[in-house]
């Protein structure tokens, strides 16, 4: 008899349906079948929109109390499954299990933070009596939900990244419809169930995998009032060009890089960047792609960091040894091969790695790279890491700023004079001191500049995005 894999329906405005088409679900290391999810076709989009409009009306007048109960409830049920949503996020995906679990307390913290800031989305008053004959004159400002967003998210956080689309904006009082990865759908439906536990209003949510065709026209249809897109720059902004009148979130791209002083502690920062680069093989956007070491330090460094590499445990992602497991499909890691053997071919050094086995690529140390190939200028998305050194710290400035991204940067350093140089100068949406650009905890403002996107997340900023301010113009004249 043939394997039979378990199906999962859509979820449509507070149901569970299935549909004629679905998605296959593949374990990345094995290349395996492990489930099937229904695929929303055209006319689901339209009714998940129409649903969302209607949600909205309901969503919009709950009570900020009532708001930040179904966002604790949710994440105390996230929090309660993590076990099961770390082994669904590694079986689609191929993240180690340890880190799928680290990604699952994340968004219990992204979860808690939400229904936190439900109760602190503030307004102002402000005085209006600014010139002669505005006496008597104040204003009220505060924000008001834009209506229906639609989120499209990412493969490679399939739990988080949705849940920095979903929290913040009913948390603002917003409807959201999402799509989730077509490759990693099931994290998705499972927060659906989380908040369909917590007592959300069937409108609330939608989460509909679907193909680009059909996510096109939810992001033609002007009834969503905001975008927010997680993924590469190509996409990202070929989805803000079809978007039309709303506004559009883009988180997306970077070739992240770490900056090793002559003063870092290096033991630290050996840690920190082999960390940064090959955690979830590289597949992430502010993963360490680029180090680059000062010249009195960078004999040191490159012994320790290769060194510390060569521990990293390769294999099953499920198996609790693994540090590295499989790319996410075997063309994306035929194209690293390829680009290490075209950067080979242009002089590089392989110091440790550079050998692929189906879909795992073995983490790859480099050096001697030429900048303008596609393994240092591009996003990378794999376990690849090249190492170049510098003598003045202005000279590894403008090195990290000759890129088309700008998400976020690294720079080891006990120079407060160097620190703040190079956070004034640096032309990234964040400079992590003392850490690898990887590091981010999921209330800080997180986005980049030039191609890697435009707009903030982290819950209190997504908020903004999902509320607009209105003034009430008073007038109160005085009695004469």
């Amino acid at each position: 008899m043939p394997h039979t894999v378990p199906h999962q329906k859509l979820f449509l405005a507070g149901r569970w349906e299935a549909t004629d088409d679905s998605i296959d679900v593949v374990y990345p290391f094995s290349g395996d079948r492990i489930a099937t999810v229904s695929a929303a076709a055209s006319t689901t989009a339209v009714e998940a929109t129409a649903a969302a409009v209607a949600g909205f009306e309901v969503m919009r007048r709950l009570s900020a109390y009532a708001r930040g109960e179904i966002l604790k409830k949710a994440a105390s049920w996230i929090a309660q499954h993590r076990e099961e949503f770390a082994r669904v996020i590694t079986g689609d995906n191929g993240k180690p299990i340890r880190q799928s679990r680290t990604e699952v307390d994340r968004a219990v913290q992204t979860f808690t933070a939400a229904a936190e800031e439900a109760t602190r989305i503030c307004g102002e008053t402000i005085p209006l009596d600014v010139r002669r004959g505005t006496e008597g004159r104040f204003g009220i400002v505060r924000r008001f939900p834009v209506g229906p967003v639609l989120g499209i998210a990412p493969f490679n956080y399939p739990l988080n990244l949705v849940a920095h689309k979903v929290a913040p904006a009913l948390a603002a009082g917003c409807s959201i419809v999402l799509k989730p990865a077509s490759r990693t759908p099931r994290a998705a439906l499972m927060l659906a169930k989380a908040l369909e536990e917590a007592g959300l209003p069937p409108g609330g949510l939608s989460v509909i995998p679907c193909s680009r065709h059909v996510g096109d026209l939810m992001v033609h249809d002007e009834t969503f009032k905001l975008l927010s897109f997680t993924g590469s720059p190509d996409v990202g902004f070929d989805l803000k060009a079809k978007a039309g009148k709303k506004p559009v979130v883009l988180e997306l791209g970077g070739n992240a890089a770490a900056i090793v002083h002559k003063d870092a502690d290096l033991d630290l920062a050996v840690r920190a960047c082999v960390t940064g680069a090959f955690t979830y093989s590289g597949q992430v956007c502010i993963s360490v792609q680029r180090v680059l070491v000062h010249d009195s330090i960078h004999k040191a460094f490159v012994e320790r960091f290769v060194q510390a590499t060569g521990k990293l445990v390769i294999g099953d992602p499920m198996e609790e040894i693994t540090d590295v497991g499989p790319m996410i499909d075997e063309e994306n890691a035929a194209r690293i091969e390829q680009w290490i053997h075209e950067a080979k071919q242009h002089g590089a050094r392989v110091l440790a790695g550079g050998e692929r086995r189906g879909r795992l690529v073995d983490p790859t140390v480099l050096t001697d790279v030429d900048r303008g190939l596609a393994i240092d200028c591009r996003e990378a998305f794999g376990p690849v890491v090249n190492l170049h050194r510098y003598k003045e710290i202005d000279e590894a400035i403008a090195h990290v700023n000759d890129s088309r991204y700008g998400l976020q940067a690294g720079l080891f350093t006990r120079d407060l004079g160097v620190a703040l140089r190079a956070y004034e100068h640096l032309d990234v949406g964040a400079v992590i001191l003392n850490d690898a650009p990887t590091f981010r905890v999921d209330t800080m403002p997180y986005g980049g500049t030039k191609d890697s996107g435009l707009g903030r997340e982290g819950v209190r900023y997504a908020i903004e995005h999902c509320t607009e301010p209105r003034l009430l113009a008073v007038h109160a004249p005085h009695e004469s």
